[in-house]
C-alpha cells in the first residue's frame, strides 16, 4: 500500500472513529502528516481524492472538512463513460435515466402517503415559478431539483433523497450537449409536475407514475435521437 493510500484510509478512519458529519472540521495538512509520518505530498494526494469522492471539502483559507458524501461522483462517472461510449447514440445516458426513473416509480407509495391531503406553499410556489417560466420558453432547473428534493423530505429513509439528487447530475451533464428543448416540451414538463403533488394529494398512486413518466418524457424522446457528430 502506497503512502497515499494509507492516507486516504486513516483519514476515512478519522472520520469514522470521531463519528463526524458533513461539515465537521478535519484536522490539519500538517497535523496529518505528523500523526501518520507521511509526507506532504501524499496527504495532498491523498485528499485530492476524497474530495473526487465527495469524503472531504477543502475550504480555502479555511481547511478541510468532512464532505457531503454524497452519490455524485458515482453519477457523473456514469455519465462520463456513456459519452465515451462508441457509437452515436446515447444508449448508456438512458440506461441512467431508466434508473431514476424506477427510483422514482418505486418510491410512489411512500410520496403519495406522506403527501395525501398535505398542503405546502413552498412546493406549489417551485410548480408556479416552472410554469411561469416555461410559458417564457424557459427551462427551470433549479425549480426542478429543489421541487424533488422537497418532495422526498418527509420520508424516514433519507438514502432516497441522495440518490435522486446524485441522478441530477445527469441532467446537468447532458443538457448542454443536446438541442434545446422545445417550447412544448418544456410545457408538458411543467404541467408535469403539477399533476405528481396533485395526484399525491389525492392519494392516486397511479396517476402519480404516470405524471412522473409524463415529467421523463421530453427528455427520454432526446436521449432516443442519435448523438450528434463528435468534431
Amino acid at each position: 500500500m502506497t503512502q497515499a493510500s494509507t492516507a486516504m484510509s486513516a483519514i476515512k478512519d478519522y472520520i469514522l472513529s470521531h463519528h463526524l458529519r458533513p461539515g465537521d472540521p478535519l484536522p490539519t495538512e500538517s497535523k496529518l502528516c505528523a500523526d501518520l509520518g507521511v509526507s506532504r505530498s501524499s496527504v495532498r494526494e491523498a485528499v485530492r481524492t476524497l474530495v473526487a469522492l465527495d469524503i472531504v471539502e477543502v475550504r480555502h483559507g479555511q481547511g478541510m472538512f468532512v464532505g457531503q458524501v454524497s452519490m455524485r461522483p458515482m453519477v457523473e462517472s456514469l455519465v462520463f463513460r456513456g459519452l465515451l461510449a462508441p457509437g452515436d447514440d446515447y444508449a448508456s445516458l438512458r440506461d441512467v435515466v431508466d434508473v431514476r426513473m424506477t427510483l422514482d416509480s418505486a418510491l410512489a407509495d411512500d410520496v403519495v402517503k406522506a403527501w395525501k391531503g398535505r398542503p405546502d406553499p413552498v412546493l406549489d410556489g417551485y410548480i408556479d415559478d416552472m410554469e411561469e417560466l416555461a410559458a417564457e420558453g424557459k427551462t427551470f432547473s433549479e425549480q426542478d431539483q429543489a421541487f424533488h428534493a422537497r418532495l422526498l423530505e418527509p420520508l424516514a429513509n433519507h438514502l432516497w433523497a441522495h440518490l435522486i439528487d446524485a441522478f441530477w447530475a445527469v441532467h446537468t451533464l447532458t443538457v448542454p450537449l443536446m438541442d434545446a428543448p422545445a417550447a412544448e416540451d418544456i410545457i408538458t414538463t411543467a404541467k408535469a409536475h403539477r399533476e405528481m403533488l396533485e395526484a399525491a394529494r389525492r392519494g392516486d398512486v397511479e396517476a402519480y407514475r404516470e405524471a412522473t413518466h409524463k415529467h421523463y418524457a421530453p427528455l427520454v424522446l432526446a436521449l432516443s435521437s442519435p448523438r450528434p457528430p463528435r468534431p
